[in-house]
């Protein structure tokens, strides 16, 4: 295999991983939003419990991906087989 190829390769991964990330974080941060804003949803937050479960919800798989984005890249950078695999 060409050593172009592998560098396109390495780097292709590396943003997608970062966009993993990217969009992990922004799911975190949509479900701290949802969850704290006393001002914004917590009016309908408290009225559907079904709401706040998934504000949580959305907490911890934005937190996941965040995590899995930023072991995705670090593996990218370093071609780290295992935390590819992760």
């Amino acid at each position: 295999v060409p050593m172009g190829v592998l560098s396109c390769m390495k780097y292709l991964m590396f943003i997608f991983n970062l966009l993993v990330f990217a969009g992990g974080t922004c799911l975190a941060g949509v479900g701290v939003w949802v969850a704290v804003d006393p001002a914004g949803f917590q009016d309908i937050v408290a009225a559907r419990a079904v709401l706040s479960a998934s504000a949580w919800l959305l907490l911890a798989v934005g937190i996941a991906l965040s995590l899995l984005g930023f072991l995705g890249c670090c593996g990218a950078l370093r071609r780290s087989r295992p935390l590819l695999l992760l």
